[in-house]
Parts: C-alpha cells; structure tokens; sequence
C-alpha cells in the first residue's frame, strides 16, 4: 500500500497525537499516555497474522518492525517484504525501527510497503536532519534513535521535527538482552527538556522492557513502550500483552 493511500488514522495521526498538539496551542502540558509496542523480532514468524492480532487484543497499539542489515549492527532480519504483509494483517501503525546503513536508500520502499513510523539511528545518519525530512516527505512520522552509549544531547537539534525519540536500552542488534539502567538517564533528560521547550515528541525505549523493568522505564518517563520476549516469547501473547501492559499503567500511579 503506497504512502498516500493509507487507512484513516495511521500517517495522518492518532487521536492522541491530535490532543497534543491542541493541547500545546493552549499552552497546556502534555498527557501521558503509555502505549505498548510490540516487537515482532520475538514471534513466531510462522504464525505472523496470529501474533499481530493476539498482541493487539492484548493491548498492543503500535506494531514495532526491526530492520537490522548485518552491517550496522550484528544480525540481518526483514525488510519492506515483511512490512508490505504485515500491513495486509493489522490496521495498527507499523513502527520501523532501521538499525541499518545508509537509511536514506530504503525510505521510498518502506513508505511504499505501507509504513507508518520509521526511524533511524544517530550514529547511522551523516545528515540527520536530511533524513528525517525525507521520512517526512514521504508521509511517514520521523523518529530519532541513540544507542546506549551515545549521549542524547547530541540530537537536541533535531527534537522540534521528530515524531518520537528511541532510547536504546540495550546495544541493538539482538532480542532478549539484558536491560541497561543507565540509558534511563537519557529518558529523564528528554522528559525535562520537552517540558522546557513545549515540544511534543514522544519518547520511545527499545530492549529489555518487562514486568521487572517497565515501572522504571515508565516512571522516568518513557510512554512507548517496546516488548519483543515479554510478549512473545512463550506464545501467549495477548495476556502477555494485557499483563505487561496493565505493569506500565500501574507504574503511571
């Protein structure tokens, strides 16, 4: 499905996302919504309609897509293929994440899978802003990623044209790896400077998110939430979801 032909409600925004901006041209703070995103690189690919639509009835509102090339990072798994057939399965916002090299050569075909988000690493990204106008461009919501360890006030610049920022709170390349404490601090540093600016991005965390880190995660701040083995990775995936989800609302207070 090309990128000027989606369903209602995917690249034109959500109803959330609308509220933001109203409430911001009122001078009113930003709500905090927490949304579970799950990440298919945990499911069973075999059964892939069937994971997507177990995890949305368990609470999953965006479907994250991870992109990875085998260069940018150690692992090679799916393209705009896979994203062109998941866009058949589900009306949900499909979230590419793209730990990839040279991004800007896959923009055009993502957008034409059917895409809605789409975002690229710092590190990976010569001319950043660039890119970011060209996801724009082509009707997709543009997000801004940083590893562990690069710092986030590198990416200060680009804050007021990004739909979402991904905190990677693992190294990427792989799922099922140990959460990282320390990129929290990365959350916190968004959190404070968005209040500061009245910028409405919305801040994404990426690796190790489940029952015992999500509260932490959430409480400084993160609102997307991404999950891959916590909610597929025993095949129960809508109660995973539900559960998992419920922990992040908890958390909220």
């Amino acid at each position: 499905m090309a990128a000027g032909s989606r369903e209602p409600g995917q690249s034109g925004g959500s109803d959330f996302d609308r509220l933001v901006h109203w409430l911001h041209s009122k001078g009113m703070k930003q709500p905090m919504k927490v949304e579970l995103l799950p990440s298919i690189l945990s499911a069973d690919f075999a059964n892939l309609e069937r994971e997507v639509q177990a995890a949305e009835r368990g609470g999953g509102t965006v479907i994250h897509v991870d992109v990875m090339d085998g260069h940018f990072v150690p692992n090679i798994t799916l393209g705009p293929p896979v994203v062109k057939s998941l866009r058949r399965a589900t009306r949900l916002p499909l979230d590419c994440h793209l730990m990839i090299e040279n991004p800007n050569d896959y923009i055009g075909a993502f957008a034409e899978a059917g895409a809605d988000w789409v975002s690229v690493h710092y590190e990976a990204c010569p001319h950043l802003h660039r890119t970011l106008e060209m996801i724009a461009g082509h009707g997709m919501k543009p997000g801004v990623v940083v590893n562990p360890a690069t710092r986030v006030d590198l990416v200060e610049d680009v804050l007021p044209m990004v739909h979402h920022v991904l905190v990677m709170t693992v190294n990427p390349g792989f799922g099922g790896q140990k959460f990282l404490p320390f990129t929290l601090d990365k959350v916190r540093w968004l959190a404070k400077i968005r209040a500061e600016r009245g910028l409405t991005f919305r801040i994404e965390v990426d690796g190790g998110i489940a029952h015992d880190t999500v509260a932490a995660a959430v409480q400084a701040g993160a609102e997307l939430l991404v999950a891959g083995n916590a909610v597929f990775g025993d095949g129960r995936a809508e109660s995973n979801a539900a559960s998992l989800l419920a922990a992040a609302q908890a958390a909220l207070g």
